[in-house]
């Protein structure tokens, strides 16, 4: 592989469950192949990545939830051989099992899973998070008893114009939009989705003007017209992301995991755990309105989660319970992915590009 046609992956995993932690990847851009460089396992259960950079440097540094009940972020630099470096320590979030960050405006935040609530950390000019400055509990509880019986963030990101905050709530049926401030989140607006469909991670159409909201307790996508102007987003309907005789039996649930959409705008793709597939929906000009177009196996057991590479050419499922990262050349005419290999990761639990 030369280095002209390779790009930087890196791979969380859960430790707990026998996974090298976080495994850095180089990945041939002619055959999306990816090939093992380092790991380290030196943070426990690194199941969520981000990519951004040192402030002061502008070096690239890698940051990583620990999705522990004690919960904690970490960051860290990328040596030449892709080797990765500690930046400083290990930071408390505040709450509980941690499952998703973002960066904002020189800040880190997290989504915790277990405590239900958003947590800002600022980063520090060699890039190393500093202490927690605000946590934001949510609260609320949703229809599901086993599943909603308070609240819990899942996910938490910025909105295109960056200037707002958007966390996504599992037990509440919620997403909450927030401004951030230095150090601090206030909370502007609650948007309510259909009670019972916990609402997992969302995505925006490369317009900006709306927003797929990939639920978990249902397979279901929400489509919602996002105001960036005004901070408020609309829920305008929901679409199945899997054919209505998926499980006749009742045998297997469906709990989906991720959502993703082209970088054309063109198609959204959901990663379908318990179904084990991806499945493909086609966006008209209005983006309003999907339609499911097919419905492809994942390539493993149980995907965690679904990367489209900064190419738009190939999907990287993390497949949690196979241990493996499977990659999909996509159709650019359909959409559709098409396996084109698989590579052991033991407790795979996401893929992001440098």
């Amino acid at each position: 592989m030369g280095a002209d046609h390779a790009q930087r992956a890196f791979i969380g995993s859960f430790t707990s469950a026998g996974g090298r932690g976080i495994t850095v990847a180089a990945v041939d851009r002619d055959t999306g192949a990816p090939s093992v460089l380092a790991s380290t396992d030196v943070v426990a259960d690194p199941s969520f990545l981000a990519v951004g950079h040192a402030p002061g440097s502008g070096d690239t540094v890698l940051y990583t939830v620990s999705e522990t009940s004690e919960g904690a972020v970490a960051a860290f630099g990328i040596d030449g051989d892709g080797t990765p470096r500690l930046i400083g320590e290990a930071r408390s979030v505040g709450g509980s099992s941690p499952t998703h960050l973002a960066l904002a405006a020189d800040h880190l935040l997290t989504a915790n899973y277990g405590s239900g609530s958003v947590t800002v950390l600022p980063v520090r000019d060699d890039g190393s998070p500093g202490p927690a400055t605000d946590v934001l509990r949510h609260e609320g509880r949703g229809a599901d008893e086993g599943r909603q019986s308070g609240p819990h963030a899942h996910q938490v990101l910025t909105d295109p114009s960056g200037n707002w905050v958007l966390s996504v709530d599992l037990g509440t049926d919620s997403v909450r939009v927030c401004a951030l401030g230095p150090g601090s989140l206030r909370l502007h607006a609650e948007t309510a989705l259909r009670p019972g469909t916990g609402p997992r991670h969302l995505a925006f159409h490369p317009s900006g003007r709306h927003v797929y909201v990939l639920n978990e307790l249902e397979p279901t996508v929400t489509v919602c017209r996002w105001d960036a102007v005004g901070g408020l987003l609309e829920p305008l309907g929901e679409t199945q992301v899997l054919p209505y005789d998926h499980d006749e039996g009742g045998a297997v649930r469906t709990y989906p995991s991720e959502v993703v959409v082209s970088h054309d705008g063109r198609f959204l793709w959901t990663a379908n755990r318990g179904h084990d597939s991806i499945s493909v929906l086609t966006l008209d000009e209005t983006a309003e309105k999907p339609v499911l177009a097919a419905a492809v196996g994942c390539g493993g057991r149980w995907p965690r989660d679904l990367t489209l590479d900064p190419s738009g050419q190939w999907l990287y499922v993390a497949n949690e319970h196979s241990g493996n990262v499977s990659w999909f050349a996509v159709d650019a005419e359909t959409g559709v992915p098409a396996h084109a290999g698989s590579i052991e990761i033991p407790a795979a639990s996401c893929v992001v590009f440098a």
